[in-house]
Order: C-alpha cells, then sequence, then structure tokens
C-alpha cells in the first residue's frame, strides 16, 4: 500500500538559499575557541529527514509488514538536516563502517529581506 501526497498537501516552507560548503577538517572539541565553550555541552536534537508524506490513520493503520509508503523525495535527492526542528542543511546518505550516516553537502542560509 503507498500514501502520495498532493503538491498541495505540503506545507509552505520559507524562502531559503543553499550554499555548496567544501569539506573541512574536523576540529576536535578542545579547540574550540573559548568563546563557544559556554555552549559545547547544550544537547540538540539533530533529524535527518528522507522524505514526508500525508496519510490518514484508517491508511496506517492497515499497513503491515513490507507495506511501502511513497515519500516526497526520489532516490538520490538531498536529504533535509534539522537542528531543533530547524532546517539547517541538506546531505546525502552514506554508509560509515557499516552504519548509516550523512555527509553535509549544503548550508541553509535565510535570505536576507
Amino acid at each position: 500500500m503507498s500514501a502520495n501526497p498532493s503538491a498541495d498537501a505540503l506545507p509552505d516552507l520559507p524562502d531559503l538559499e543553499a550554499e555548496t560548503v567544501e569539506p573541512r577538517e574536523r576540529t576536535a572539541v578542545a579547540e574550540t575557541p573559548a568563546t563557544f565553550a559556554s555552549v559545547n555541552d547544550v544537547p540538540v536534537t539533530v533529524s535527518a529527514v528522507l522524505g514526508k508524506t500525508k496519510i490518514d490513520v484508517a491508511s496506517l493503520m492497515r499497513l503491515g509488514d513490507g507495506a511501502v509508503i511513497e515519500l516526497d523525495r526520489k532516490v538520490g535527492e538531498p536529504i533535509d538536516l534539522y537542528v531543533n526542528d530547524q532546517l539547517i542543511a541538506r546531505g546525502e546518505l552514506v554508509m560509515v563502517d557499516g552504519s548509516l550516516g550523512v555527509t553535509m553537502t549544503e548550508i541553509v542560509k535565510r535570505n536576507e529581506l
């Protein structure tokens, strides 16, 4: 069973522009500038969203093992990265030592009005 969202069923997104970033060498937390030391231990929620769909509860309840839910993305399209429910970047799925991970490919900046 699949659910296919209509274009008007998806929420409106704010105007965003993407900036491609070059990979940088990783910096250890101990090397972080002292100005950021006070926020190093602040917990945040990071979400990597593969896609979205809308489905009614009755259809959801009928789903069984092996059911497919159609998302609003195609294979190979970038995924969205959120920090505390705020879109911050886009990336690609990667395998790292047998685990699924994300490589950040674009930083999303709000358009300046």
